[in-house]
């Protein structure tokens, strides 16, 4: 047998178990994902945009922390900003606070030397959603892209920002970097704290749950809102309820527009009963090809009559929808296929108008700066960004 048929058997047969491998691991994936619903809670509320504004605040109240520290990020980056927020958590876990850090095995870059350091110092840590078999494959791809923190059960934050150069405005070529963040108090943390609670007994078997002491009694605050964690199983239903329940207005601001067939689809029918869609995405592009893999679905849109926007100062990485200005929907889940069938996401929807009034106002500071496209911007024959789409398209359930 030639060298030409070996190479075409190994590439048959390793397409044959990435496929045998991901329909299998997905079967065990849905019938396993946890299923909760939370109810309304009122909690105060405050929103970030910028990172080094999150990042004062966030550490501030870490280091005011008294007994325990629980946090969870999709990435934890090993620079500068990262190295603060590490030694925060030593000095503080010496200090007698206990410290818990989740964080995903892959979206994370601590050096084994860091995670030593943390061990050394008292900080309990732990990696989310390691690889294991038999489906190695479609465990990799199963992410826990959450952020998480919740300090002395009483404060929490979660929303985009990671723990990075790049997030505090340290990345010659994504900076500033835009994002929305939230920071909770209130009885709403009781929720934000047994996420975390169940991330933590998922990746190192200790379940702590049941300690009343990580859910102190919590005074009601003033923002009707609602957390929801999905686990790449009903994420999809989320988004087209609140598509569907859209009379005048929606907009989609999102670092990666790429939708399911029925998300897509009930997008087009909002537009055709009369709603006003408006997408805001990125110019910049921080992951190959994702840029590509959104241009289908924009070109689309817009010829349905779509307003589409793209952020030109800077990197916009915000996750957010607001449908009627009745509600808003931040949180960790991208507009796309990755965080409606494969991530484990938090969002939180709120119900406030006054609240919902300053997130607008954001979203216009951030729509001025941008610049509106037209179809004509996606439609200009280039063989290259031809070859570039059809290959984002391939794989848009991955990127």
């Amino acid at each position: 047998m030639g060298i030409g048929w070996s190479l075409f058997w190994i590439i048959a047969g390793l397409a044959l178990w990435v496929t045998v491998d991901f329909m299998l691991g997905r079967k065990q994936h849905l019938a396993k994902a946890r299923k909760c619903v939370f109810p309304d809670r009122r909690s105060d509320l405050e929103i970030f945009a910028k990172g080094p504004e999150l990042f004062e605040d966030l550490f501030s109240e870490i280091k005011k922390a008294k007994q325990h520290i629980h946090i969870l990020f999709y990435i934890v980056k090993d620079d500068k900003i990262s190295h603060e927020f590490v030694s925060l958590l030593k000095e503080k876990a010496q200090e007698g606070v206990e410290v818990r850090l989740l964080v995903d095995w892959i979206g994370s870059n601590l050096k084994r030397k860091t995670i030593q350091s943390l061990k050394a110092a008292g900080v309990e840590f732990a990696f989310s959603h390691i690889p294991k078999f038999p489906f190695l494959f479609y465990s990799s791809q199963v992410r826990n892209h959450r952020k998480i923190s919740v300090i002395d059960g009483h404060i929490g934050f979660l929303g985009g920002f990671n723990i990075g150069n790049e997030y505090n405005d340290r990345d010659p070529k994504l900076s500033p970097w835009r994002d929305y963040h939230l920071k909770l108090t209130g009885e709403g943390i009781v929720d934000l704290q047994e996420e975390f609670l169940h991330d933590w007994h998922r990746a190192k078997k200790i379940n702590l749950l049941q300690d009343k002491a990580y859910f102190p009694e919590l005074k009601k605050g003033s923002i009707r809102q609602q957390l929801v964690p999905t686990e790449g199983d009903s994420l999809q239903d989320l988004i087209v309820t609140l598509i569907s329940e859209a009379q005048q207005s929606l907009v989609i601001g999102t670092p990666y527009f790429i939708p399911s067939k029925k998300v897509f689809d009930h997008l087009q029918a909002a537009i055709r009963r009369g709603v006003s869609v408006t997408v805001l995405v990125p110019y910049k592009s921080d992951h190959i090809l994702v840029k590509e893999a959104s241009y289908r679905y924009l070109r689309s849109l817009l010829k349905e009559g779509a307003d589409v926007y793209q952020y030109l100062k800077g990197f916009y990485h915000a996750k957010v929808m607001i449908i009627d200005d009745n509600i808003c929907d931040i949180g960790t889940a991208n507009f796309d296929k990755r965080s409606m069938f494969l991530n484990y996401e938090l969002n939180c929807l709120v119900y406030d108008p006054a609240f919902i009034k300053k997130v607008k106002h954001i979203l216009t500071e951030d729509l001025l700066d941008s610049r509106k496209v037209s179809l004509s911007d996606f439609s200009r024959a280039n063989i290259f960004l031809s070859i570039k789409e059809t290959a984002a398209r391939t794989i848009s359930f991955f990127l």
